[in-house]
This record gives C-alpha cells, sequence and structure tokens, in this order.
C-alpha cells in the first residue's frame, strides 16, 4: 500500500533533480576535474599526430571528436574555424571514419586542428567517454578536463558555457 506512494515521490523528485541542471539535456562527464584519459590515435592523412605530452602543459586545448558523416559536426565546423583564428589550439580525432571522406571534409570546409589523428576502432572515445559525436573536452594547462560539450560547439555554447571557462583558466 505504501510502496506506490514512495516510488511515485523517489521519481519526482529526480525528475526534478533533472530539470533543474544546467543543461538538462546533456549527461554528466565523469572527466571533469579529472586527467584527461591516454591519447590513442593512428596516424590520420599528414595531419601531424598528438600524444599525450600535447595535452599536458602549454595552456588550454580543446580535443574534439568529429567525422564527416556527422550532420552536427558540419554545423559546428565554421565556429572550430574561428576558435582557431582567435589563436586556441584544437586537437581533432576523427571517430570510425573512411579517411578518405575525412580528408575531402577538411578540404571542402578547411582544417581547424593543431593535431589529431583517427580512432578507427572507438577505443580512444570509449574511454572518454564519447556516447555520440561531435564531443568536445576542454583541457587545462596541467591536462585536466575542465568542461565537456556534448554534441555541437554552437555559438550559444561559446558564448555560455566554454568562453567564460577558457577566460576563467586564463
Amino acid at each position: 500500500m505504501l510502496l506506490p506512494p514512495i516510488l511515485f515521490g523517489g521519481l519526482a523528485l529526480l525528475f526534478l533533480l533533472g530539470m533543474n541542471r544546467e543543461n538538462p539535456d546533456e549527461l554528466p562527464s565523469a572527466l571533469v576535474g579529472r586527467p584527461a584519459p591516454a591519447i590513442e590515435v593512428s596516424q590520420f592523412s599528414d595531419m601531424q599526430e598528438v600524444t599525450d605530452a600535447d595535452l599536458h602543459g602549454g595552456g588550454l586545448k580543446l580535443v574534439n571528436f568529429w567525422a564527416s558523416w556527422c550532420g552536427p559536426c558540419r554545423v559546428e565546423h565554421p565556429n572550430l574555424m574561428a576558435l582557431k583564428a582567435e589563436g586556441v589550439e584544437i586537437i581533432g580525432v576523427n571517430y570510425k571514419d573512411q579517411p578518405a571522406n575525412a580528408v575531402r571534409f577538411l578540404s571542402e570546409l578547411g582544417d581547424p586542428y593543431a593535431k589529431g589523428g583517427a580512432d578507427t576502432t572507438g577505443r580512444m572515445a570509449l574511454n572518454w567517454g564519447v556516447y555520440g559525436v561531435p564531443e568536445t573536452y576542454l583541457i587545462d594547462g596541467e591536462g585536466k578536463v575542465v568542461l565537456r560539450i556534448a554534441g555541437p560547439v554552437t555559438q550559444r555554447e561559446i558564448d555560455e558555457r566554454l568562453g567564460p571557462a577558457m577566460e576563467k583558466l586564463r
């Protein structure tokens, strides 16, 4: 007799907590505040390959998981190009993509990546907690994950989350 009202109360509490999150559509990341996971990429085109050492020291970096077959990746691309023009170092991880298609994507839209590589098996993305591309992580100068953006890096994300987080760390 008491079980249904208790279950209803618990469910209502979960819904209330979920609706009061900063972005109720985004799943939280267990990586925020922790060291970035290992870089596990293979060579991609003629792009300079990224290593674990690239995430430590030298200021802020973005690690962007992307693919040529990903529609939202095309949407975020102009914003990544603008961030590159502002001097933001972006590391690109091409996720489960055909190399020729990925090269054509960058040739067509421009290459915002300072370094990068291919995650052909999806192993690196799994270790980073990626559940869909695009997904972007802000890494501080010590190699710690500061922010995760699940979905495209839109102007709104830059204005409301990424920009303020970067300013706070500079």
